[in-house]
């Protein structure tokens, strides 16, 4: 079975940093495409190896990635 989910990326001073927020599994990576295969590895061993009740007490259900606008300065 295949899950869609939420890999956010950003730099962070020499690499990337990935983050899935639904479970809130981290990975990095020297580019994005690594960090994002990176995490994708790492979602999969937790999912491998974690209990049904973990993945459960960790699933944090939808989330929404959007922007904001507002005033500066």
């Amino acid at each position: 079975m295949n899950r869609r989910l939420t890999a956010i990326i950003e730099r962070e001073q020499d690499g990337y940093v990935a983050l899935c927020p639904e479970y809130d599994v981290v990975s990095q990576g020297a580019s994005i495409e690594e960090a994002r295969r990176n995490l994708g590895e790492a979602l999969e061993l937790f999912f491998e190896c974690a209990s049904a009740e973990e993945v459960e007490r960790r699933h944090r259900g939808e989330v929404y990635v959007t922007q904001v606008e507002v005033a500066v300065g």
